[in-house]
């Protein structure tokens, strides 16, 4: 199984963009502990990383899953999520399962970012628990995907 840890714009400044609400991790601790989380389960699984702050880049990104065979995407969209018919078309688009997180609970924020165009295309939506958002996808992947 393969699965891709997708991340949109300004998710690059995790660690030091508004830690309040972001936390102090990086993406690099993210990726280290999916991968770690994954050797311990035993299964058979390949992890790819990729962030953006270009729409059309995650879109190709998008677009590019089933030649690489990518079963799963675990996407935080940033600020994307609220804006963008056109990654929501490519997920549609594309026979992969997106599950979308976010580290804040984007519903108990401002009021444009409680529309999720992301979320009419995932196969589901974790919101709102930092860090373990990203781990509570993986869990859901290993739990429900058989390898």
């Amino acid at each position: 199984m393969k699965i891709a840890l997708l991340n949109g714009p300004n998710l690059n400044l995790l660690g030091t963009r508004e830690p309040t609400i972001y936390g102090n991790f990086t993406l690099d601790d993210i990726y280290e502990d999916l991968k770690k989380i994954i050797k311990t389960n035993g299964k058979q699984i390949e992890l790819f990383s990729f962030q953006s702050n270009i729409e059309g880049e995650l879109i190709n990104f998008i677009h590019l899953c089933p030649e690489r065979e990518i079963d799963y995407v675990i996407f935080n969209p940033g600020a994307y999520t609220h804006t963008s018919i056109a990654l929501m078309d490519a997920i549609q688009s594309v026979n992969c399962k997106v599950i979308e997180v976010h580290i804040s609970n984007i519903h108990q924020r401002e009021n444009f970012r409680q529309t999720s165009y992301i979320a009419k295309a995932a196969i589901g939506q974790i919101s709102g628990f930092g860090f373990d958002s990203y781990r509570l996808a993986l869990h859901y992947i290993l739990e429900h995907e058989k390898s």
